[in-house]
């Protein structure tokens, strides 16, 4: 956390934390592990329906980097856009073990997405899937099922400007996932 708090994202970080505590503003009240990220994400997604005066919302993994001057330029470019915007490095879910409500789903890779409070009002809260999931591709389901696939803009992420696991720069190299979880 002492990371994100040097770092621009001050007053704009959000955590979305297990248990109320500290720089907490998202609570869900339960354990988070790895399996059960996918209910975090249902978690997460519910609140931010709340921050009603917020117009774009970044999703960033505690183990990824990315650069502020890209994110300016993007908040620039959708700020005010007239559609549900969808920014990531998006695929396509499957499952064979649980063939339903997700299968075929267009979601973001997960180390980062941005979106917009077009995309956030027309979120299936409510979506059903079997079994323990991506967590990225609920939140994808959760787009398609409440926005409708043909109704969103779907944009690649520069993956040039965004760093997962590790950043190297000049001659600076930095685990970014270092913490023992990961």
């Amino acid at each position: 956390m002492q990371f994100y708090q040097n770092t621009w994202l001050r007053n704009y970080l959000y955590p979305v934390c297990d248990w109320p505590g500290p720089g907490c503003k998202i609570v869900c009240h339960r354990l988070s592990t790895y399996r059960s990220l996918h209910k975090k994400t249902k978690c997460f997604a519910r609140a931010i329906k709340r921050f009603e005066d917020k117009e774009l919302f970044i999703k960033l993994d505690d183990d990824a980097l990315v650069d502020i001057d890209y994110v300016i330029g993007l908040i620039k470019k959708y700020q005010g856009y007239h559609k549900p915007v969808y920014i990531s490095d998006h695929q396509r879910a499957g499952s064979r073990k649980y063939p339903d409500a997700l299968n075929g789903v267009r979601y973001g890779n997960g180390k980062f997405y941005m979106f917009n409070r077009k995309l956030v009002q027309c979120l299936d809260l409510d979506i059903k899937y079997r079994g323990s999931r991506n967590e990225d591709s609920v939140f994808g389901g959760m787009v398609s099922n409440g926005c409708g696939e043909n109704n969103v803009e779907y944009v690649q992420e520069d993956d040039r400007w965004i760093w997962h696991k590790e950043y190297t720069n000049k001659n600076k190299h930095i685990d970014l996932s270092f913490i023992k979880n990961h």
